[in-house]
């Protein structure tokens, strides 16, 4: 896709500008040379450009258009979606950006990206292993003392959800029971969270949350999925590199792949433009979240991405440009789940069904915006798509989410057949 500001030029404007977006929202006290409101004028500026149609350069998959139109009908308000594989390239969407306008969603649009955070820290953490700054069966404990810790758990269990750490979004126990953790949108706590969807998060709070309540097994004997670990692994890189969580995710990540749509918001409740619109409903009334502190969800959860900057990582991560051949082998090696079909590595999902063989894949929702990634192994053939809905505290757009999954991964990765068509 060509547009007049693509390229070189492009890219060195908005890799200068989003650090000083960071680090205004990180340290909203501390001088900057580019204020935050000047740098997210900027960088909008270049992706409404970014954004703009440009001559079709991918080829015609009409099979691809019905499946996005499908899941708007299905409950979605929007959808996003970008394939690459051996054809090329297509991109498409379907439905609005917005309840009561006309435009459709932006095809590059940024969008919160849920739990696929998780597969972005877990590749900074495995590249600060690389540098020899930590090993992965290193116990965390001796590295976070003010958290006293199980001495047993390491590195590769918080990135493994097998670390037993109560989940500080709340647990569901195995006779029903919910034990509740910090407000959240979905269950009891809806109405609540939409009260006070700008409070402000620090990680510390989260992990003091979490270690207030009983583990839930012995470190590395089973597993559950808990947003802690991975609250518990900015910790974790912050004090071994005495900088930030989001400067290390620049360097190490997002600067290096030149993923310059691409943000670690902290608890900035703002979202860059051009951006589908992200609702909640409460009782009869529907309400834009579009606006919202992340926080809440800090280095699990938060982060702010673009379809494209989603492919690029991906494609990139597997294809052996961002670790070590066997750290990357590491990270993709399964470990049962009890989930049927869907195992973990170390912050990525690997599912084997069907005719698609083995997919990576984490996805994410983020109350009103959802995030879908998926690849093949070798990172030649993506999928990554923004979806945008009316979110509720029953979370009854699940099994719409669900099927939208199930239907896009059948018609890229299940043989081509659908895809095809």
């Amino acid at each position: 896709m060509i547009s007049p500001l693509s390229g070189e030029n492009s890219s060195a404007v908005r890799t200068a500008v989003l650090p000083a977006v960071e680090a205004a929202q990180m340290h909203p006290g501390t001088p900057s040379t580019v204020t935050a409101e000047t740098a997210r004028k900027t960088t909008a500026a270049l992706d409404v450009v970014r954004a703009a149609p440009a001559p079709a350069s991918w080829p015609d998959r009409p099979a691809l258009q019905e499946v996005i139109q499908d899941i708007v009908d299905s409950g979605f308000v929007g959808v996003s979606l970008r394939v690459n594989d051996e054809r090329g390239e297509w991109i498409g969407s379907a439905g609005k950006a917005e309840l009561g306008g006309t435009e459709k969603p932006p095809a590059n649009g940024h969008h919160r990206i849920g739990s696929n955070t998780k597969t972005f820290t877990a590749a900074l953490v495995l590249r600060l292993v690389a540098e020899g700054r930590f090993g992965l069966d290193d116990p965390v404990a001796p590295y976070l003392p003010e958290s006293t810790l199980d001495e047993r758990i390491t590195l590769r269990m918080l990135l493994q959800h097998t670390s037993g750490l109560f989940n500080f979004t709340g647990e569901v126990d195995e006779d029903g029971t919910f034990t509740p953790g910090v407000t959240m949108p979905y269950g009891p706590t809806g109405s609540d969270w939409l009260d006070n969807r700008f409070t402000v998060y620090r990680p510390q709070d989260l992990v003091d949350l979490a270690l207030a309540e009983p583990a839930r097994f012995e470190p590395g004997t089973s597993w559950s999925y808990s947003n802690t670990n991975y609250v518990l692994a900015r910790l974790l890189i912050e004090t071994v590199t005495g900088r930030p969580y989001a400067e290390e995710m620049h360097r190490l990540i997002l600067g290096p792949l030149g993923l310059s749509g691409t943000v670690v918001p902290d608890a900035s409740p703002e979202l860059l433009e051009p951006h589908a619109h992200a609702y909640y409903r409460h009782g009869d009334t529907i309400v834009d979240v579009t606006r919202q502190n992340p926080s809440w969800l800090s280095t699990g959860g938060d982060m702010i991405s673009t379809t494209q900057d989603l492919h690029r990582f991906i494609s990139a991560l597997l294809g052996g440009r961002l670790l070590p051949a066997p750290l990357l082998a590491e990270m993709c090696t399964p470990r049962p789940t009890g989930i049927p079909d869907m195992n973990y590595g170390l912050g990525v999902f690997v599912i084997t069904t069907g005719g698609r063989g083995t997919v990576i894949s984490h996805n994410g929702a983020a109350i009103g915006h959802a995030a879908l990634m998926y690849s093949t192994p070798d990172g030649s053939k993506t999928l990554t798509a923004a979806l945008n809905c009316v979110d509720d505290a029953g979370l009854s757009i699940g099994p719409a989410f669900r099927n939208a999954q199930h239907r896009l991964l059948d018609a890229v990765f299940d043989g081509g057949r659908t895809a095809d068509r």
